[in-house]
């Protein structure tokens, strides 16, 4: 069995991880809206076109 020691950041790290993390979740959540508004734009095209048929 190995034992893995338990790392202590420091402050100044902890801070560092945290702006990553937050810089991180507004990646994804901007990703998650763009996928959405394309989503919905290309629903919105295809209700369209058959609205013209």
């Amino acid at each position: 069995m190995h034992i893995v020691p338990i790392v202590e950041l420091t402050p100044a790290q902890k801070a560092a991880q945290r702006r990553r993390s937050i810089a991180i979740g507004l990646g994804l959540g901007a990703l998650v809206v763009l996928f959405f508004l394309v989503t919905i734009v290309k629903i919105s095209g295809n209700i369209a076109q058959h609205a013209a048929m």
